[in-house]
């Protein structure tokens, strides 16, 4: 773990003047790409945002009461709402110099992020902290749409919507040049207003809810990022680690699983549950390892092993680190991997002490 390293040390302090990401922007900015060039997403992509758990030392680690885990590194995220497939994304590292003053944050984050699929026909829905009349127009004028639940603090909501308080179940419908505005009385003291650029008329259902079909197109197309984020906790890499680039490289593996899992199941059509298809991803993986280990070791273990020069004692007696014992003490070493190990756990080759996991 300690030589897990994503930049260059010695023009780091020159890059983090200038990007606070820059321990692993990098690394992070390839994911992106290959995110956004393998897959082509289908009508309807979600905006929203994600809460990496975790308390490691950061400067722009986020606090967020309503979040399950109320400390983490906050990521902007745009995902397809059919597959849950991770198309874009971003840090939150405060405030972003590149951002026109004007212009607020929630606008900023939806127009950066969908950027690459504007200008096709496609969907966005968000939530309150995004929608507004402006972003619907801006989005407009690039051929995409917006569907989304509005802040009724918002300017452009009339003060007579705000407080609206009618029998339960009931709907009203408003509209301001290309857009419509859905209230919809879901409970007896709360109203859900609702922004819509693809809806010209507004249909009610005849379920016992009488609920508008601007409600019922939210409710199939909002969960993209949020079960992105339920299936990267399922089935982590996560470890402790007091290292934040680290924590974010987990991240970065966790989502790379879930598209690399999408795009198997479409391409060949296999129903592979994630949880296989991880377990068979591993074993791939090991096994590619150590044929390029075996084919860098075409030498005799024999002839590589005498050629080492290294003591394989030491004058204090340790635990065994190779953990395939029961904890026994021992001052033999092994000359590979320079851990402590005990007999049990013990492989010798011309009188050099290797570890088992080393002899395989």
């Amino acid at each position: 773990m300690k030589f897990l390293r994503f930049d260059i040390r010695s023009s780091r302090s020159i890059r983090m003047q200038t990007d606070k990401f820059a321990m692993i922007s990098e690394v992070w900015d390839r994911f992106i790409k290959n995110s956004i060039s393998c897959y082509r997403p289908s009508e309807n992509i979600t905006v929203d945002e994600q809460l990496f758990p975790t308390k490691c030392r950061c400067p722009f680690t986020q606090y967020i009461a309503t979040k399950p885990d109320n400390f983490g590194i906050k990521f902007w995220l745009v995902a397809d709402a059919k597959s849950k497939y991770l198309l874009n994304g971003f840090p939150y590292l405060g405030k972003d110099e590149s951002r026109p003053s004007n212009q607020p944050l929630s606008e900023y984050v939806v127009l950066k992020l969908t950027e690459p699929y504007t200008g096709k026909g496609r969907n966005v829905t968000t939530d309150n902290f995004f929608t507004s009349v402006k972003l619907a127009e801006k989005l407009l004028a690039k051929n995409t749409s917006l569907v989304g639940t509005v802040n009724r603090i918002r300017r452009e909501i009339p003060i007579s919507i705000r407080n609206t308080r009618d029998k339960q179940y009931s709907s009203q419908i408003l509209k301001h040049n290309q857009c419509t505005l859905t209230v919809y009385q879901c409970k007896k003291n709360k109203n859900v207003l609702l922004l819509s650029t693809v809806h010209k008329k507004v249909e009610i259902g005849n379920d016992s809810k009488i609920t508008p079909d601007t409600i019922s197109y939210y409710n199939n197309s909002k969960f993209g990022v949020d079960v992105v984020d339920q299936m990267a906790r399922l089935y982590t890499t996560k470890a402790a680690s007091r290292r934040w680039p680290v924590q974010v490289f987990y991240n970065i593996l966790d989502f790379s699983g879930i598209n690399a899992w999408i795009i198997y199941k479409e391409v060949t059509g296999e129903l592979i549950s994630r949880r296989d298809f991880i377990l068979r991803l591993a074993e791939e993986l090991q096994k590619t390892f150590k044929n390029i280990h075996a084919e860098g070791n075409s030498e005799s273990e024999a002839d590589t092993y005498a050629d080492a020069n290294v003591s394989n004692t030491s004058n204090k007696r340790k635990q065994c680190q190779i953990r395939q014992c029961k904890g026994n003490k021992t001052t033999e070493i092994c000359c590979k991997c320079k851990k402590f190990v005990c007999g049990k756990c013990t492989n010798i080759v011309i009188k050099k002490i290797i570890c088992v996991k080393c002899k395989q």
